[in-house]
């Protein structure tokens, strides 16, 4: 990658739209910008400032009448000359442009090539950057609230903190090394070890963010089971509000899973539909839509096992609900069609089997609120705090280990009264994965290619 280059891209999403921007970034952006706008002169105009012009092909050939956007130096968002050139959305239109400005002296960018060089410019650190893309996938709230946050620097903040008070003490360390003949501490011990059990309780509450986050961030997966004709897809269809599913009375209709979203309090469920669970089918198509269903039950976040109150045996419910807890499944009981026998005597039949359990019509949508409600609170308890540092992002999760695995290093290290020079080989490494989140420490460029390769071209 050249940083010495000028760049250019579609900036908005494919397809035809009112209208659609062409981003260019580097030092000749508005040089190149300015070969192809006939209005005023570019070059000679302030930063952050609009410019109303048109296109014009080296032909004399008129492509488009466009606003061009100027953000000088190290006033934009790559840190470096930024030209947005917005016409209107035509993809031919728009590639038009973008051919132009190749032919004038820019080369394609590559995936996520302009908030690189925002990070490599000092714009925005590493965890921002993987923030920015996380903001553009967001598909809820929290999604959208937390991605926010760390864009704004709260789990930057949060590591720089706890990497600012360990540099503090590994320049003490050192310093008793470079006087390490003349038998001196500068670094008091006690204040150490004080330090690293609260750096390790820091560390602990942010990997163990991480479960919550990776739910905000993909989605909570719910596979509904249970044996053919409980009525599962109409439960698919009730909580959705429209007939996503194909509901008959005829036993093993549902023969492949259906999986479909639902937005509750701001957290993305994915609801999946299978096939009815039962031994003694000699329908091959059905087996296999079975065999799928157990896979689903046992990858889910939560289970809903939904049972017809009129069918349903008591002791198959005990053995299912024993085998969820030997296989840890997190579960849902739901007793379904009350609206048949009646909510008493469905709750005088079955409540003792689990307190938990719930009583719903998924025909006449009774309940179904409720059902809901205690799908959120199986996952998240409480409410979620996106103010707060939620880690969100994999690669953070697995150096945030290394980091907790050195901390643990360091304290044994002192409990065993090692020499200072180990110690500050051990704050040495743990300073290095925490710079290695934030990119304060430089990054390997296989990691870089990875990260930014996930973005879309023009950002």
């Amino acid at each position: 990658m050249e940083l010495n280059d000028t760049i250019a891209a579609i900036a908005t999403a494919s397809g035809i739209g009112a209208i659609g921007i062409i981003r260019l970034s580097g030092a000749d952006a508005i040089t190149i910008a300015n070969k192809i706008f006939k209005g005023k002169d570019l070059t000679k105009q302030a930063t952050h400032t609009i410019h109303f012009g048109h296109i014009v092909a080296f032909d004399s050939t008129l492509i488009d009448e466009v606003v061009v956007s100027l953000y000088k130096g190290t006033k934009s968002y790559t840190g470096e000359n930024t030209v947005e050139i917005s016409g209107h959305g035509s993809p031919y239109i728009l590639q038009s442009i973008l051919q132009l400005c190749i032919a004038a002296g820019a080369r394609m960018a590559l995936p996520g090539e302009f908030t690189q060089r925002a990070f490599l410019n000092g714009k925005m650190d590493l965890a921002q950057a993987e923030a920015v893309a996380d903001l553009i996938a967001a598909d809820s709230k929290a999604a959208q609230q937390t991605a926010l946050n760390q864009l704004r620097g709260g789990f930057s903040n949060d590591l720089k903190q706890l990497r600012e008070q360990l540099i503090n003490f590994a320049a003490l360390i050192e310093l008793e090394l470079d006087f390490s003949q003349e038998d001196v501490a500068f670094a008091d011990r006690t204040q150490l070890a004080n330090l690293i059990a609260e750096l390790t309780f820091a560390t602990n509450q942010l990997i163990n963010s991480f479960q919550l986050g990776n739910v905000i961030k993909n989605g909570v997966s719910v596979a509904i089971i249970g044996k053919p004709n409980a009525g599962k897809s109409t439960l698919l269809n009730s909580l959705l509000n429209e007939d996503r599913a194909i509901v008959s009375a005829i036993a093993g209709t549902t023969r492949d899973t259906i999986e479909e979203t639902l937005n509750i309090n701001g957290v993305l469920f994915r609801l999946i539909d299978t096939a009815g669970i039962r031994d003694d089918s000699d329908d091959l198509i059905e087996q296999i839509g079975v065999g799928k269903s157990l896979e689903k039950m046992r990858s889910a976040d939560v289970v809903v096992y939904l049972f017809d109150v009129l069918q349903a045996d008591l002791t198959e419910l005990i053995e299912q609900i024993e085998l969820f807890k030997k296989e840890g499944l997190k579960y849902l009981l739901v007793a379904n069609k009350v609206d048949d026998l009646g909510l008493a005597a469905a709750q005088a039949k079955f409540a003792m089997l689990d307190a938990n359990m719930l009583f719903i019509s998924a025909k006449t949508k009774q309940h179904i609120d409720t059902l809901q409600q205690r799908l959120y609170n199986t996952v998240i308890s409480g409410q979620i705090n996106t103010e707060s540092t939620i880690v969100t992002n994999a690669r953070h999760h697995d150096t945030l280990l290394k980091v907790a695995e050195c901390l643990t290093d360091i304290k044994a290290g002192m409990d065993a009264d090692i020499s200072g020079e180990l110690l500050a080989l051990d704050i040495r490494r743990c300073l290095y994965y925490l710079g290695n989140i934030t990119g304060q420490v430089e990054v390997d460029r296989d990691i870089l290619g990875t990260i930014f390769g996930k973005f879309c071209i023009g950002k």
